[in-house]
Parts: C-alpha cells; sequence; structure tokens
C-alpha cells in the first residue's frame, strides 16, 4: 500500500474504506490490511482519521474472512455435487466409491482416507477402498465386528474421532488392527457411519500420520460423504434387485406363453398394450383399453389418489388386491411407487382378468419410465452441449449448430449466460441434495421451454437463454429468479451476462460470459439481495468490476450521458462545472472561485444538472459514480484515447 494511498483517503469525498476495498479487490493477503494504518500512523493523520480506517480494516477482514468462507463451501458444495452426479449415472459402484474417498481426503486435507464395508455372510468387516495408503497389510485388514474404532461407529451409528489412535481407550485395540494402522503411520483418525435407514452397512474414514483436531465441519462434510457412498451402495443393490425381477418377469412371460390357450383374453390386451406403446400411447390409452378388454371402467391414479392399505398391499405382493368394490394393481419400478391402476365396480375377478390388470399396471410402469428416461435423456443432451460450451471442447461451429439444432437452440442468436444458486435453508443434506434436484429440474424445463440450454455446476445451475427483441439481460435475469423460485418454492438468485452472440463460432465466449454471472450472482449475495436477478449494468460503478468485457463507454453514458449530451446540444460547461464542485469538495463558495464565475451562476448550473441526472445525484453513492464518470469521460477524451 503506497504513501499516496493514504493521503488519498484525506481528499474530499475519499472514505477510509477505500485503501481496504482495493486490497479486497486484489485478493491481498490478511497481513496487508495492517498497512493503510501503519503509514496513516506515520503520518501523523488525526485519531479520529485513524480510528475510521481501524474501523474499516476490521469490516474488510469481516468481508474477507467471509469470501474465504464462501469459497471453502463452494468448493465442498461442487465436491459433494460432482459425487451425486457421478452416483446419477452409476455404472461402475467401485469407481463412485474411489470418487467419493478421493474427493473427501482432498477437501478434509488428510493423509489417508478409506472405506470398509460389512461382509454379513463372513461376520467382518474388510477395507474396500483406500486413497493415499501405502502399507499393504493396512490395505488387506479385515475387522472383527466391535473391534477398533471403526467397531465403535458400527456400534453406535454415530461419528467418533480421535486425536491419537494408539492413546485412546474408548475402542477396543487388537494386534491386527493396531498393526495395520502402525505400518500405514496414522494418528489421529476420523470415523462416520455409512448409513442405509437405520442399519451401518460399514464406515468411511479420514486419517493424518500427525495429531489433529477434526473441526465440526470437516466432521459433517465427511458425514455428507457417507451419506453419498451408503446411497451408491444401495443403488447398485437395488440395480441388482431390478435385474433380478427383469430375468423373474421373463421367466413369467414364458410361462405364460407355454399356456397360450388359458391365457387367451390376456395375450388380447398384450397386443393392444404393445401397439399403444409402439404408436406412442400414454397411461390413459393403456387405461382405455384395459378398460374394454375387462368391460369396466379402469383409471390410472397418483399414488395419493388411492387408498393406502390395499395399495401398499399390492406393492408389496406384486399382485392386484380387492378393496370394497374395487381392484387396485400397485404401478412400481424398482421399488419405487409410481401410482395405481384401478378397476371400478367390478367385485367379481377371475384370475386371467386380475394377472391382465397386473400386467397392464407393468405395461403404465414401462411407459412412466419411458417418459421419465425421455425427458432426462434430452435435460442431459441439453447440458452436455452447454458443458462442451463451458469448456470449449468442442470448437467446430458446424458441429455445435448441428447439435443445437436437434435440440431446437440457436446459436446465432443473442444469448445471456445467467447463473442460478439456491438461497433457502436446507434442514440437511438431504433436503439440500432435494432442492438442487428440484432447481436443476426445473432450469432445465425452462430452457427446453425458452429453446436454451442448461446445465448443473458448482453446486448450482446454468442457464444459456435467448434474448428476446426489446428484452434486457437483467429483465432476463428477474424474470428467472421468479420463475425458478416459483417452481422450487425457495429463493433462487439469478446473476446473468450482457448479451452474446455467435457461440458457435466463439464457444469460449460462453465461459467468459457464465464467469460475468458468477460475479453478478455473488454480488447480490454479498448485497443481501438473495431470491433476486440482476446483469452487470445494475451495479453502477461496481459493474465494472463485475462485467466481463469493462464496457467503459457504456457505464460513462448511463451514469452522465445526460449531462454530457446537454452540453454538446447548448455549448454549456455543465461536465467542468461538476469536476470544479467535487474538487472543491462539494463547495459551491470554492466553486465559484475555481471557475472565476458568481456563486449564483454555480448554483444555476447545478440545479440543471440535478434535472438531468435526478434529485438524489448528491447523495454519496450516486456522488461516488458520478465522480467515477467524470474522470473515465475526462481520460476518454485525451487525444489518443
Amino acid at each position: 500500500m503506497s504513501r499516496d494511498h493514504v493521503q488519498s483517503a484525506q481528499r474530499p469525498g475519499t472514505g477510509a474504506e477505500a485503501p481496504f476495498l482495493e486490497l479486497l479487490a486484489r485478493g491481498a493477503s490478511a497481513d496487508a490490511y495492517e498497512q493503510p494504518v501503519l503509514l496513516a500512523r506515520a503520518e501523523g493523520l488525526p485519531s479520529e482519521r485513524i480510528r475510521a480506517l481501524e474501523q474499516a480494516k476490521r469490516l474488510a477482514l469481516h468481508v474477507r474472512a467471509e469470501m474465504e468462507g464462501r469459497r471453502r463451501r463452494e468448493a465442498e458444495l461442487s465436491a459433494l455435487f460432482e459425487t451425486a452426479h457421478d452416483l446419477a449415472g452409476l455404472r461402475d459402484l467401485d469407481a463412485v466409491l474411489q470418487a467419493i474417498v478421493q474427493r473427501a481426503r482432498s477437501l478434509l486435507s488428510t493423509d489417508v482416507a478409506y472405506l470398509t464395508l460389512h461382509d454379513e455372510a463372513a461376520g467382518d468387516t474388510y477395507m474396500r477402498v483406500t486413497e493415499g495408503s501405502v502399507a499393504a497389510r493396512f490395505q488387506q485388514l479385515r475387522l472383527g465386528m466391535g473391534e477398533g474404532l471403526g467397531g465403535l461407529v458400527a456400534q453406535t451409528a454415530r461419528p467418533y474421532v480421535t486425536p491419537d489412535y494408539f492413546e485412546d481407550d474408548r475402542f477396543q485395540h487388537t494386534r491386527t488392527i493396531d498393526t495395520g494402522v502402525r505400518d500405514e503411520g496414522l494418528v489421529a483418525i476420523l470415523g462416520v457411519p455409512l448409513m442405509i435407514g437405520a442399519q451401518v452397512i460399514g464406515v468411511l474414514f479420514a486419517a493424518d500420520r500427525r495429531a489433529r483436531v477434526f473441526e465440526r465441519e470437516e466432521i459433517a462434510l465427511l458425514g455428507s460423504f457417507a451419506a453419498l457412498a451408503a446411497a451408491a451402495i444401495d443403488t447398485a443393490n437395488l440395480l441388482t434387485e431390478t435385474r433380478s425381477a427383469l430375468d423373474r418377469l421373463a421367466r413369467a412371460n414364458e410361462i405364460i406363453r407355454d399356456r397360450s390357450a388359458v391365457i387367451e383374453r390376456a395375450s388380447d390386451v398384450h397386443d393392444r398394450l404393445a401397439e399403444l406403446v409402439l404408436r406412442g400411447g400414454g397411461v390413459h390409452d393403456v387405461a382405455a383399453a384395459v378398460s374394454q378388454v375387462l368391460d369396466g371402467t379402469v383409471e390410472f391414479t397418483e399414488a395419493d389418489g388411492a387408498p393406502a392399505a390395499p395399495l401398499e398391499a399390492s406393492r408389496a405382493e406384486g399382485h392386484a388386491v380387492r378393496h370394497e368394490d374395487d381392484w387396485i394393481a400397485a404401478v412400481t419400478a424398482g421399488g419405487e411407487l409410481l401410482g395405481a391402476l384401478v378397476l371400478r365396480g367390478h367385485p367379481g375377478l377371475d384370475p386371467v382378468d386380475q394377472r391382465t390388470l397386473e400386467r397392464a399396471a407393468m405395461v403404465t410402469s414401462l411407459l412412466l419410465l419411458a417418459r421419465r428416461s425421455a425427458v432426462e435423456a434430452e435435460q442431459r443432451v441439453r447440458g452436455e452441449l452447454l458443458d462442451d460450451l463451458l469448456d470449449a471442447r468442442d470448437r467446430d461451429p458446424r458441429v455445435l449448430r448441428e447439435r443445437a439444432a436437434r435440440l431446437h437452440a440457436d446459436l446465432d442468436a443473442t444469448h445471456v449466460v445467467l447463473a442460478a444458486r439456491l438461497d433457502g435453508a436446507a434442514a440437511d443434506a438431504d433436503q439440500e441434495a432435494a432442492a438442487r434436484r428440484r432447481l436443476w429440474s426445473a432450469a432445465s424445463h425452462l430452457a427446453a421451454t425458452r429453446r436454451g440450454l442448461a446445465a448443473a455446476r458448482d453446486g448450482g445451475t446454468v442457464l444459456l437463454l435467448p434474448l428476446e427483441a426489446g428484452d434486457t439481460a437483467t429483465d432476463l435475469a428477474r424474470r428467472t429468479a421468479r420463475h425458478l423460485g416459483t417452481a422450487v418454492h425457495e429463493p433462487v438468485t439469478v446473476g446473468a451476462s450482457a448479451p452474446v452472440e455467435d457461440l458457435a463460432g466463439h464457444p469460449d465466449a460462453v465461459a467468459a460470459a457464465y464467469a460475468e454471472g458468477q460475479r453478478c450472482l455473488d454480488a447480490l449475495r454479498l448485497l443481501g439481495r438473495a431470491g433476486d436477478g440482476a446483469a452487470a449494468e445494475d451495479f453502477g460503478f461496481l459493474g465494472l468490476l463485475l462485467a466481463g468485457d469493462r464496457d467503459i463507454a457504456a457505464y460513462v453514458e448511463r451514469t452522465i450521458g445526460e449531462v454530457v449530451a446537454y452540453d454538446e446540444r447548448r455549448g454549456t460547461d455543465l461536465v467542468h462545472t461538476l469536476d470544479a464542485y467535487f474538487a472543491c469538495g462539494m463547495s459551491p463558495a470554492r466553486t465559484k472561485d475555481e471557475l472565476h464565475v458568481h456563486v449564483n451562476t454555480v448554483a444555476q448550473r447545478l440545479e440543471r444538472v440535478g434535472r438531468l441526472l435526478g434529485d438524489d445525484w448528491q447523495s454519496p453513492a450516486r456522488a461516488l459514480e458520478i465522480q467515477l464518470a467524470l474522470r473515465l469521460h475526462r481520460l476518454s477524451s485525451r487525444p489518443g484515447h
């Protein structure tokens, strides 16, 4: 921090916070914030000024700490989101678990991270995944139930941490475990349970080769990773069960075909339902077709529209269940309840017709899954194209245009990149993940209806939407914030970039625009405007810092353009008068001496400025923006600029 910065803080119109704002802007270290105060004391400035600098320093350090905390939390949320994304596209369970352990080790900055699972057949626990381990004996450990720190975690279903493993007597030490831990050189260990429902299926660990106290936030973060790991294992188990169910269904179909004479009516329904599926029929078409065959009224209803007890019984048994004069067949897929087919007013139903209703329920579930898969596939394709634009992976404009055209998007149109993020407080990790899924779904639907693109990124959602004629980036940001907030029933903050063009020819422009949108989003949240939408142009002089293109001319035009235009039209000297007025500490008496005019002339000119710029032009915030615009205008008017 130079001596000039301290001296500049003494000039009229310059606040004590100015040097600290500069330090914040360039991301200086915490030690640098002492320099303005030390220089002020060395200059012998008044005590009031030094106290003001001390207060500004404390506020600036608080803001810096908040920003550092936000960056750290964003990194944690981004890792959790990436892990959840891996889980959503689960292909290889080992790869997903390895990614979870790697990210946990990285974010907690530990030497080692590992995951153990229970072996039901052997009655013990084994090491499933390790990251950072160097000892072969440690990587091959098998632990008896209730042994070691992991045994304590499994028994209590609660996280446990030990700053010094070998000095901790809260759990049962064994020679095998202690030898493995000693080979690995571990000292501080944190373990959190892997839970499926109320059952502990394993433990996720983070460990250091030195004494360490794990903070509460670190324990919670590792717990979140453990929840994702348990979900991955549960998903893999469900996939296995689904495949088994499909295998059983295939064998049942073979038996049915062998008994074709008995199920002739069911075959007729099968043909009709197959025809419906092939020509793109919906669930209500299935209900209508079954109604004709069973000579009754069959309706599809959501899960909450059918009686709970018989619906749950049908789901558990896998068969249609009678309820008074009706029959109810649960529509399920992989254990998920999607709805029900209800046959009204038909108490007498023979076994063949009962199986017909059950088959119709199965076809209905396939149609619902197909519809969901189609929507998810389109969302993924839109997200992949936007990811490629953000990462500039595919630079062939023709290929980019063709991919966009298949999604009914036009990359030659003017677009705005919007960064959206939830601002509601979630009660727990599950609710937060559910809220993010709702935001992603709502953003994808909005992008599809607006001929745009959407992708999940950085703990939030990014959208690329076309800008309609007469619309502004600010209008689009605010409208998008309202739309998404209504859809997810939580505040959603949206930062928008300036309009961008020729995305196919310049895919790197999308990444720059996204960065600008993120800066606007962060500014909104820091200014207490959560749940709002804005672009850089809404932030006055801060917009110059937020905008990617630093459009100085546009800022000058927005701020003092009316005054400049008035001088050009009338040959007046209002701009020079403003310069002198601010240079003289906003004193009309000193201004008239500077300009060598009567004080009434100064008052008349300032009154004209007020009519051009608005009554609040001398408020501190507006005055600061106007002074910056005057200086930029003066610089841009010099020869060579």
